[in-house]
């Protein structure tokens, strides 16, 4: 047996480098209750199992798809204690997916505005920007 492996289990380091996560997400998720506390060999160390890698995968990745906490809980089933059904958690991606495509809106109109500003700027050594009157303009209704 190795310092990092005990009783076939993983050490959080471990499971940190197992799936990319850094040490204090880990912790937090704990904190919040979305990765269970693992048990504790007899000199207290946490070891954790495949069932922890793996529901720390799942949050990762639903985290990076930007699924907020809340939402993770439901995937979960831990904001009321049962299994989501599949129409629940299609109601959530929608819901989900809607504030994506109003992000992505926003981001197209700022793109706009951006070139468009940009385009009108030479860049040189002067104390006159197109880009500094534009941001001014809109700042002051």
């Amino acid at each position: 047996m190795t310092d990092h492996e005990s009783e076939s289990g993983l050490t959080r380091g471990d499971l940190a480098r197992t799936t990319g996560c850094n040490i204090e997400t880990i912790r937090y998720y704990e904190k919040t209750g979305l990765l269970p506390d693992p048990p504790r060999t007899g000199a207290g160390y946490r070891i954790y199992s495949s069932v922890h890698a793996r529901r720390l995968r799942f949050i990762l990745r639903a985290r990076e798809l930007g699924f907020s906490m809340e939402d993770i809980r439901g995937f979960m089933g831990l904001e009321d204690g049962a299994a989501p059904t599949c129409a629940e958690v299609k109601e959530r991606t929608e819901r989900h997916l809607a504030d994506v495509r109003a992000r992505i809106a926003d981001l197209r109109r700022i793109e706009i505005v951006l070139t468009e500003t940009a385009s009108k700027c030479s860049g040189a050594e002067v104390p006159d920007c197109p880009v500094l009157d534009a941001i001014s303009r809109s700042a002051n209704p």
